[in-house]
C-alpha cells in the first residue's frame, strides 16, 4: 500500500471553523509508520494551536493528537511495529534520538522533539505518520474508543508518579477535576494512595469519589484547605487558573511537592519560607517518554482505567470543538473517523 492523499479537517486560519480538506501525504520515510485513524482525542492544545495562541502553527492547520488507529504502512527500517499492529501516537512524533535526554529514555524532554501537529499534520484526519519510537503499541483489552485521550491527558498526570517514585503509602491531592483531573485519581487510587480532590465544582464530589477519591475539597474554600495543613505528601495541579498556592503550600508535609501539569497563566507568587521551613518542592512535567506511556497504558489495562469520554463524529468536528470550548465536557472528547 503506497496512500498518497488524505482526507482531514483543517483550519485555513486563526480561530476559524475546521473545513474538509483532500491533503498530500509526505514520503513514507524509513523509520516512519503511517496510521489509519480510526479514533482522535481533542485537547486544549489542539483549541491552542488552531488559534496560534504559542505562535507555532502554520496553515492550513490539521490537529490532533491523541490518536489511536492502525497501522497500514511501514518504512523499510521499521522493527517496532508490523502492518495491522493498533496503535497510539501522542504529543510527540519524533525525536532527535542523539541527545543526552533521548539517550537516557527521556524522550519527552528531548530538545529536538518533533510535536506531531507543530509544522505537520496531526489526527483530525484519515491518516497520519511519525516515527516508530513514538508510536506505542496498545495492550489487548483496551478500549480503542477511549484510549486516544491517554496519550496525552492521561500520560500528563501519570508521568509524575513514575519521575518522584510516588509510593503506594503516600497522602496524594489533585486540584481540578477535570480532563487531566479525573484520570490522575483513577490512576493515584489504583496506585494504592490515599485521595482527596480539590475541585470548585460541587457536582464533581460524588464523580470524583466513584472516580477513587477518599475526599473532597471546596478548592476556593480557605477553611476546607486550613483543615488538611500539613497532611499531602504530593499535590498534582491540572488547572490553569491562579489559586492561593501560599495556602496551598501549608497542606504539603515536609519534603512534599507541588507539581503542576496545568499551565497555570500567572506567575506563581510562593513564599520562599513556605518551601525552605519545610524542605519542600515545587516542580512541572511535560507528557511522557514512549517508555512510560507503555508503563501507563499496561497499568491502565490491568487496573480498568478509562478515561470518561464523550463520543463525536469527525464530521461534527466543530462542534465538538464548540463543546470543549464551553467547558461542560465530561471529561474528554473523542472523535471517531467517518470519512
Amino acid at each position: 500500500m503506497t496512500q498518497k492523499t488524505s482526507q482531514a479537517y483543517a483550519a485555513n486560519s486563526a480561530g476559524k471553523a475546521l473545513e474538509k480538506i483532500n491533503t498530500q501525504l509526505p514520503t513514507l520515510g524509513d523509520e516512519q509508520v503511517r496510521i489509519k485513524v480510526h479514533y482522535c482525542g481533542i485537547c486544549h492544545s489542539d483549541l491552542s494551536m488552531i488559534n496560534n495562541e504559542w505562535g507555532l502553527s502554520a496553515y492550513p492547520l490539521i490537529a490532533g493528537h491523541e490518536v489511536a488507529g492502525e497501522i497500514v504502512e511501514v518504512g523499510s527500517k521499521v522493527n517496532k511495529h508490523d502492518i495491522g499492529d493498533l496503535v497510539g501516537l501522542g504529543w510527540h512524533a519524533d525525536y532527535c534520538e542523539q541527545c543526552r535526554s533521548c539517550d537516557n529514555g527521556d524522550h519527552n524532554l528531548c530538545s529536538k522533539a518533533i510535536g506531531t501537529i507543530v509544522q505537520r499534520h496531526g489526527g483530525f484526519s484519515e491518516y497520519v505518520q511519525a516515527s516508530q519510537t513514538s508510536v506505542v503499541g496498545l495492550p489487548e483489552g483496551l478500549d480503542l474508543k477511549s484510549v486516544g485521550p491517554m496519550f496525552c491527558g492521561g500520560i500528563t498526570v501519570f508521568n509524575p508518579l513514575v519521575q518522584y517514585d510516588i509510593k503506594p503509602t503516600d497522602k496524594v491531592a489533585v486540584i481540578g477535576i477535570g480532563g487531566l483531573g479525573h484520570l490522575a485519581v483513577q490512576f493515584l487510587s489504583a496506585w494504592g494512595c490515599e485521595v482527596t480532590a480539590f475541585t470548585s465544582s460541587d457536582n464533581k464530589a460524588d464523580e470524583a469519589k466513584k472516580m477513587g477519591a477518599h475526599h473532597v475539597i471546596n478548592s476556593k474554600d480557605a477553611a476546607q484547605i486550613e483543615s488538611v495543613q500539613g497532611q499531602f505528601d504530593l499535590i498534582i495541579s491540572t488547572v490553569n487558573v491562579k489559586l492561593d498556592w501560599n495556602l496551598y503550600m501549608t497542606t504539603l508535609q515536609p519534603k512534599g511537592r507541588l507539581h503542576f501539569v496545568g499551565a497555570t497563566l500567572e506567575p506563581l507568587d510562593i513564599g520562599a519560607f513556605s518551601l525552605i521551613s519545610g524542605q519542600k518542592s515545587i516542580s512541572g512535567s511535560p507528557v511522557g517518554s514512549p517508555d512510560t506511556i507503555k508503563t501507563m497504558l499496561e497499568f491502565a489495562n490491568q487496573h480498568k482505567i478509562q478515561p470518561m469520554v464523550e463520543m463525536f463524529p469527525m464530521s461534527k468536528i466543530n462542534d465538538a470543538l464548540a463543546h470543549l470550548k464551553s467547558g461542560k465536557a465530561r471529561y474528554r472528547i473523542v472523535l471517531q473517523a467517518d470519512f
